[in-house]
Formats: C-alpha cells, structure tokens, sequence
C-alpha cells in the first residue's frame, strides 16, 4: 500500500485524491450524470435524510458481517457494481480491480464495455465474478458473451434494462469523450467497433449506444435469457414495485435497485427511496440489492435495514482503483468494512443477518 493510500481515511479522501489523479475527461465521463444531475446529488442526499434508533446492552464483543449473495459467501455485504472503461483510471484497468475485490472477499461485476477481456478478469477475480451484459440488438452477440462469462467462471448474470438509450449525459458531450487511442473495448464482437462512431457531434458512448443495443428489449427477452444459461440472472435498474414483480415472473433469481448512478433519467427517485417497496414486493421470490450513493458504513446499514441483501459500489471502487490500483480498490472495501462493523456495534447488532427495518426513520 502507497503511503498516499496510507493517508486515506474515509471514501470522501480517496474521491479527492482521484480528482487530482485523473484526467479531466476521464474525471467528467466517471464522475457525471444525466441532464441536470439531480439524480445524481439525490443519490447522497437520500441517505442523509435517514436516521437511525440504535438499541443498547447487546452483546457486541463478536461481530459477524459475513453474508451470502445469490449463494456465494462474501466477507462483507458490499460489491462491486459494473462500472465501464477502467483502463482510464490504471493500466491494469479491470485486471487491477478483479484482484483488489477478491483480496477483499467480495464480487466483481465487470462491465461488457471493459477494457480487458472476459477471460483475463475472470483469472484474476479467483471465482469472485459476475458479468453484466448488454444485450446488443444482434441476440448472437448477445449470447456469444453468456457463453464467454460462463466460461470464464463468472457465477451471475446482471442484466443492465434501463438502457433503452444511453441518458444525455453533457459533461460527455462537451469533451467529445472518446476511448484513448491504447483502449478498447475488448468484450465487444469485432464486428461491432465502438471506436467508429458515425457521429459528427457527441459523445463516443452514446453513438455505441444508439447504433448497437436494443431499444426493443423487453420482459420477453428476460425469459429468453433465463432460458439460455445456467447462471442466475439479476436485472440491474429495478426502481418500483411492479416490475420486481415482473422480474420474478419472468425467471430472474435477483434485482439491483438502480438509477444507474444518475446518468440515464434525471429526476429519477433516488435508490435508497425506492429500496423497501422493491424489498417489500420481492419477499422471498428475490435476492434483492442495490447501488447509487453509498459512502459511509452507516449507508450500507441503511440499505440492509430497508431490505437490502447488499450493496453495490460503483464510483468509490474508481477512485480507489485511480489512486492505488488493486491495494486501493482493496482499500475502498476494507474502509467501509471497519466503518460498518463499528456502526453495527454501535446500533445494538451482532450480525449483518440481524438487522431489521425498524432500525431506520426518517
């Protein structure tokens, strides 16, 4: 660990290092949202508007925060969300990122747009990996890369749904962001090159976006991808009630309550909001997690109080990448580990499986 990662105490420190690490477009493109960015802000915001009723002499001199995901044993109920084009914050890019969960004890969603291959990332993530897909309006291409996460050992599918379009996302549009000239993306079909874009103004990203994927996409295809692989598949973008249930009907194992970070709907409501409606309506039928503003240990007891199984970092996990590669990717989980272990103590449980709903007002 780099005596500059010794200096970071909180996620907030890494955030600042980050933006002094990394290069403006790339700050702009990981860093921005939709439209006016409101979503973004009430991604944060929602969190702060939480309070908790923390209850005394409990037993706290052993603390357990150890859970299951969809089966699979995690040392902490925090994961890595599916985030695109690592390799702007570190060489090592998603390779990096894989080993610093893994070390960590946690799951790596990697991105289809990442900037290494499937098969390099699965080898570094030591059986620690999910693949988010988006479905291209080609099926075959689509399902070339179930077979390649399969392959590759990843244990879940997540299934990006609120990308119809890519959200207008202006910080993008006045760069012009585009991939350096030394990445790509590495998952795609050769004969799908983001890196040809027919737009004359815009972002590189959101002409992928128009020209590749699926604006079709609908619960029918959900079933279709159930039907085709044998590892369970979450839908990523779940935001009410009604299409968690739909989501169960359609043969989903699990949902992510997502917003995408702010960068598709602007107003969107933020993903601590809509967690118990979406936790109340799953029951047992779903696994469900959620990402979008999580920074402190206390949000992620938030999040299990309200229904959560986990949650999903995004962001933070590139800051810590930007500013030290795998030892900070590390440092993002183990920073939140020791934060959430004494907000656990603190608030009368022993365990992360304890926590129940009444521990949250607003």
């Amino acid at each position: 660990m780099t005596d500059n990662l010794t200096q970071a105490l909180n996620l907030h420190d890494l955030e600042r290092m980050a933006r002094a690490t990394l290069e403006a477009s790339a700050l702009d493109y990981y860093e921005g949202g939709s439209g006016d960015e409101r979503t973004v802000r009430e991604n944060l915001e929602a969190f702060a508007r939480l309070r908790l009723r923390p209850r005394v002499l409990v037993d706290v001199s052993s603390l357990d925060l150890s859970t299951t995901v969809l089966g699979q044993e995690v040392s902490l109920p925090v994961l890595a969300a599916p985030t695109a084009f690592h390799g702007l914050a570190h060489p090592e890019a998603e390779v990096a990122t894989a080993r610093g969960v893994a070390a960590a004890g946690s799951i790596m969603t990697l991105s289809t747009f990442s900037n290494r291959d499937i098969e390099e990332v699965g080898a570094a993530a030591n059986g620690r990996l999910w693949f988010q897909l988006y479905v291209y309006r080609d099926r075959e291409v689509s399902e070339a890369l179930v077979r390649r996460a399969e392959a590759a050992g990843a244990r879940a599918l997540v299934v990006t749904v609120d990308t119809p379009y890519a959200g207008y996302r202006e910080r993008d549009v006045r760069n012009g962001f585009r991939l350096p000239e030394h990445l790509s993306v590495r998952n795609a079909d050769p004969r799908l090159d983001p890196l040809e874009s027919d737009l004359a103004v815009g972002s590189q990203i959101s002409g992928y976006f128009q020209r590749m994927l699926d604006p079709s996409l609908s619960w029918k295809d959900v079933a279709w991808l159930a039907s085709i692989t044998r590892l369970p598949v979450l839908l990523k973008g779940i935001l009410t009630a009604e299409d968690a249930l739909l989501a169960a009907e359609h043969g989903a194992a699990g949902v992510i309550v997502s917003n995408h970070g702010g960068r598709q709907l602007d107003s969107a409501i933020a993903t601590i909001d809509a967690l118990p409606e979406i936790a109340g309506a799953a029951g047992d039928r779903l696994e469900v997690l959620m990402d979008g503003g999580v920074r402190r240990g206390t949000d992620v007891l938030k999040a299990l109080a309200l229904g959560a199984r986990a949650v999903m970092l995004g962001r933070p996990v590139l800051w810590g990448l930007s500013v030290g590669g795998e030892g900070g990717v590390r440092l993002v989980l183990e920073l939140l580990r020791e934060e959430l272990r004494l907000a656990l103590a603190l608030s009368g449980h022993a365990s992360v499986r304890e926590v129940q709903r009444s521990l949250v007002v607003r």
